[in-house]
């Protein structure tokens, strides 16, 4: 089309040919996407040892307002060995993830996190997800190994706290991560004892070496405690990044 002086002038769009604009209509809503977790897949949390759903139950509402179907579950965590305690969760489980095409995830705290590599091992979900541990002794404890012989630690933590001492190898006992693993480590503490025996960094009960483990796909340290862990706002933001895509967001180092 020659507009006034003789230039030339672009069609508008809608004298485009059809086929152009059928093109770039499909580029447009068919561009790939980064793989990430569907909402609406299965999370499975578990709590550490000689804890409750409770200390879990801020992070299970954020993720069910995310779109997750969440199974906080209770067990006996100070009864039966660690290996014993994955059997003994395992109707939960299966009962609660009934649909193969959702993927089932799995979120743990502390000895939770060591519950998980053992349920995976013996009862490993076709529909497997991927795992978080937050302050998990994967390399066991030095806090483990000083309190093992102690009366009271013996009778309150029973045969599962014999079990986090740093002479174990988790990785022969329950077999190497080969699935998507995110680790999370706190490097704060409000006992000051159990810091005095652990050595490095750490967060009261592990230290940050000890709670990486081979095969992990991501690692990030936050300024949080043991204790607190679980409830913490940037520990609950990281996993829920690594269940959806892989990696963590690594959004903020504090609480």
């Amino acid at each position: 089309m020659k507009g006034k002086g003789g230039c030339s002038c672009e069609r508008p769009l809608s004298f485009l040919p059809m086929r152009r604009f059928f093109i770039a209509f499909l580029a447009l809503f068919m561009a790939p996407v980064p793989a990430q977790a569907a909402k609406g897949d299965y999370v499975v949390l578990l709590h550490g040892i000689a804890r409750s759903p409770a200390s879990m139950s801020r992070m299970a509402k954020d993720f069910e307002k995310r779109g997750y179907q969440v199974l906080n579950l209770g067990y006996e965590s100070t009864t039966y060995k660690i290996e014993d305690l994955a059997d003994k969760i395992h109707p939960a489980v299966e009962g609660f993830a009934t649909d193969p095409a959702r993927a089932i995830h799995f979120v743990g705290h502390s000895m939770g996190g060591l519950v998980i590599r053992a349920y995976v091992a013996k009862h490993r979900p076709k529909n497997m997800g991927r795992v978080v541990m937050f302050g998990t002794p994967n390399q066991g404890s030095e806090v483990a190994d000083f309190l093992m012989k102690n009366w009271a630690y013996k009778k309150f933590y029973g045969p599962p706290g014999q079990q986090l001492g740093t002479d174990q190898d988790f990785d022969k006992k329950f077999g190497k991560i080969d699935f998507e693993a995110g680790i999370i480590a706190g490097d704060r503490t409000i006992d000051p004892f159990s810091s005095f025996i652990l050595p490095g960094d750490d967060d009261g009960k592990v230290t940050v070496k000890r709670t990486h483990v081979a095969g992990e796909k991501d690692h990030i340290v936050l300024h949080v405690n043991h204790a607190f862990i679980a409830s913490s706002h940037a520990v609950i933001v990281e996993a829920a990044h690594f269940l959806q895509y892989g990696f963590f967001k690594r959004a903020s180092q504090t609480d």
